[in-house]
């Protein structure tokens, strides 16, 4: 029997696994079927917490369809707040992740509720396509903005893009966003999932980043709502390069339970 937990990050959910004793062998199909909705738990994604020679720990992460994949900004959060649940860290905490490592800070703690601020990696280049904005934030994202955001069809429009041969062979994420009163409106579909996502952290990041390097923003932080919630992005803008971003928002803990395998 092996023990998961099932987090997530403004609707964006996960399945958590402590795996320092290596208990769970990370099985294409395993993670998949476990990923399916009404068929196994249920989840955009699975994360492992392992051993890491240098900060301690390391994060694993697993799109639904069941491969390894880039780095996830809401499963990161999670990943942090599973960690102190398991009592291996404190209010602040150091990972190594597949895009390095990365600092974090429970800002506050309720029960199973913790409000969580991660810091992401440094931004250089947003390159505009006629498509819309390319930019990396730990995964691949490009960025649309719309003035109809409640009217796209997110599935369709974001498959299409997904796929286009010029972001390669493993294609990117897209995000849809629309800038009303100082905020930021969004829809993501994700690669990987293969659908529309509640929320999307690297994809939050990609949105703030996008606005305020085409003016169309300029605050920090930054306000994301997504479907499943709000995230907040920080950021600091030296000429042309973002640094010092943090993604802030809440990682939840919602039940428990065994696996047989």
């Amino acid at each position: 029997m092996v023990e998961f937990y099932k987090y997530h990050g403004a609707g964006n959910d996960f399945i958590l696994i402590d795996n320092r004793s290596k208990v769970f062998n990370p099985d294409k199909k395993i993670i998949k079927n476990l990923c399916r909705r009404h068929l196994g738990v249920g989840a955009d994604g699975l994360i492992l917490l392992e051993d890491d020679s240098l900060s301690g720990y390391m994060m694993r992460y697993f799109n639904s369809d069941g491969k390894e994949a880039s780095m996830c900004g809401n499963g990161g959060r999670c990943f942090v707040a599973f960690a102190q649940s398991l009592g291996l860290c404190n209010d602040h905490f150091i990972f190594n992740a597949i895009d390095g490592y990365h600092e974090a800070i429970i800002l506050k703690r309720d029960k199973d509720s913790y409000l969580v601020n991660l810091k992401m990696n440094d931004v250089s280049t947003v390159l505009p396509y006629d498509e819309g904005f390319y930019l990396d934030t730990g995964s691949p994202h490009l960025v649309v903005f719309t003035n109809y955001i409640n009217k796209i069809d997110v599935f369709k429009i974001g498959k299409e893009l997904r796929l286009f041969p010029k972001w390669g062979a493993d294609g990117v994420n897209v995000n849809f966003a629309q800038i009303e009163n100082n905020k930021i409106i969004s829809r993501t579909y994700e690669r990987g999932v293969e659908n529309e996502t509640l929320a999307c952290g690297t994809g939050a990041v990609a949105i703030a980043i996008s606005a305020v390097d085409q003016n169309l923003i300029r605050n920090s932080p930054v306000k994301i709502e997504m479907c499943g919630g709000t995230l907040k992005v920080h950021y600091e803008k030296r000429e042309q390069k973002f640094t010092n971003i943090w993604l802030e928002g809440p990682a939840v803990m919602v039940f428990k339970g065994g696996i047989n395998l």
